[in-house]
């Protein structure tokens, strides 16, 4: 304990991690059945059907609607809202580039509002940055722990705005007694192997709404109708085909009934890790939103003291994998889409000030908190099939780096 592994020392881990498994027996069974049914057509197929019934049932809400991706199920929740060109929707700027995508596909225009202690969007910079072009808020529970959502919900409702949640890393988490997802007008989750429920790739879309509920429907399926007497064809709306298939409604009927075990398990781990680190000084851990569970998608540090990327560093070669900055610069600044407005073709469209739209200059010093949380942020990897040994010796490296690494002058 006396030399740090990056300085010639033994790392206070040796052996590595439980690897993740999160399919098991049940998802090969029912993957058989798709297969042997020889029909993988998901649309009416009776595993993606399942699937969202099941899924709806597990929310409490009427509607829910199975896709290709988080990215797919965010378009549709947007296609449903049904903006306007040059129209404007709020969102955050700590989150990936599927959460942009489908604004700028729908030809509207990504407003960022900062963050605030929780790494989600501020309420307040949020109701701030409000126009008359404002067609819809989006927010983003960031690995996990909610926004503030009762805020959220005011303030929509004050501004009759649709509000839509991006739980793509908040399955199964609750906020205030409800779960995420249940508290907006629409919500959108991602499948993507690395969600708390998977199904290697795929997204879902729910609502509560009746009066858009079938446009939700229609959005995955190129808005084509398929109703006897139409004709051959009738579509009603321009739309994508994000269409899931019966194998990913397979795996994703075992996974919806384990999803909620998944998270309590990662709620009782991430909660064991905070504990163990908060004594240090330099380091916050994991915050979490008053009124919120936090089902650690991945756990974030702040680290303040130390260079960043050199905590990391020396982190990993202790022997827990560590990863500086999460995604670096505001996703404003990651995006050739937004930083160079690189769209379709060579033109900038939809900000190119066609349809009324604003012009907006997407520049650093935007979000201030967002900046400064960037550059203090940790990632580390987290799931559910790690044992309380495992978060001990991730708390015991934190401990050793944080004693021993030369600290900023």
């Amino acid at each position: 304990m006396s030399r740090l592994a990056i300085d010639g020392g033994q790392p206070y881990r040796a052996e590595p991690f439980p690897r993740r498994t999160p399919f098991g027996d049940e998802e090969v069974a029912l993957v058989t059945e798709a297969i042997r049914s020889q029909s993988l057509f998901g649309l009416g197929g009776p595993k993606v059907t399942a699937l969202e019934t099941e899924f709806a049932g597990l929310y409490g809400v009427k509607h829910a609607v199975g896709s290709t991706s988080g990215t797919s199920a965010i378009h549709i929740a947007i296609g449903t809202v049904n903006p306007n060109p040059g129209d404007e929707i709020i969102t955050a700027p700590i989150t990936d580039g599927g959460s942009v995508v489908p604004i700028i596909y729908q030809n509207c225009i990504p407003i960022f509002a900062d963050v605030d202690e929780t790494y989600n969007i501020d309420p307040d910079d949020v109701e701030r940055n409000i126009t008359d072009r404002t067609a819809a808020i989006m927010v983003v529970h960031l690995f996990g722990n909610a926004c503030h959502m009762e805020a959220m919900v005011d303030i929509a409702r004050r501004h009759n705005i649709p509000l839509i949640e991006d739980c793509s890393q908040a399955h199964a988490t609750k906020y205030k007694g409800r779960y995420l997802g249940t508290w907006g007008d629409l919500a959108a989750f991602s499948l993507q192997q690395s969600k708390h429920m998977t199904t290697g790739d795929g997204g879902m879309t729910i609502t509560n709404r009746d009066d858009w509920a079938e446009r939700m429907m229609l959005f995955r399926d190129k808005g084509w109708t398929r109703k006897p007497g139409w004709g051959p064809r009738t579509y009603a709306f321009l739309a994508p085909n994000y269409r899931m298939t019966e194998l990913h409604g397979a795996v994703g009927l075992a996974q919806v009934k384990k999803v909620r075990s998944v998270v309590e398990r990662r709620i009782e781990l991430g909660s064991y890790l905070t504990a163990s680190i908060r004594d240090i000084e330099g380091i916050t851990p994991a915050p979490v939103t008053p009124g919120s569970e936090h089902s650690y998608w991945a756990y974030p540090l702040r680290v303040d003291g130390w260079p960043v990327a050199r905590f990391a560093e020396t982190l990993t070669k202790e022997g827990v994998g560590a990863g500086a900055f999460y995604i670096g610069e505001p996703i404003f600044l990651c995006m050739e889409a937004l930083a160079a407005k690189k769209t379709f073709g060579n033109s900038s469209h939809p900000f190119d000030g066609c349809h009324g739209a604003r012009q907006i200059e997407y520049t650093k010093g935007m979000c201030p908190r967002t900046e400064d949380a960037l550059q203090h942020i940790i990632t580390l990897g987290f799931h559910e099939e790690y044992t309380k040994k495992d978060i001990e010796d991730i708390a015991g490296a934190i401990h050793k780096v944080a004693e021993l690494l030369p600290r900023e002058v």
